[in-house]
């Protein structure tokens, strides 16, 4: 997580929102379609297998069409592929990452 932060870090120069965002995103300082997306994202991560179609209700409501929300759900399943893949092959962080 740590060099997704530096990412957003990067693109935002937002350093407080990404501080929220790494203790708990559910108290950052988030538009409604932000907030809609982490909550979906995080039920897909935790839960993919409680997924159901009403979990697409509140991307609709906050403004995601079809393609918008295809684009999440295809980001957020293909993070969490990678780091599983990685965790499961004990790769670990390079050494600059872990001095941040």
């Amino acid at each position: 997580m740590t060099h997704h932060g530096e990412g957003l870090l990067r693109l935002t120069k937002d350093e407080t929102l990404v501080n929220q965002l790494k203790t708990d995103y559910t108290n950052a300082d988030l538009t409604p379609p932000q907030r809609a997306m982490l909550d979906y994202a995080v039920k897909l991560t935790e839960s993919p297998t409680l997924m159901e179609a009403a979990d697409l209700k509140p991307l609709r409501e906050a403004g995601f069409d079809d393609k918008a929300i295809l684009d999440v759900n295809q980001i957020v399943a293909y993070f969490a592929y990678v780091n599983r893949v990685a965790d499961g092959l004990g790769v670990e962080m390079e050494d600059f990452w872990k001095e941040k």
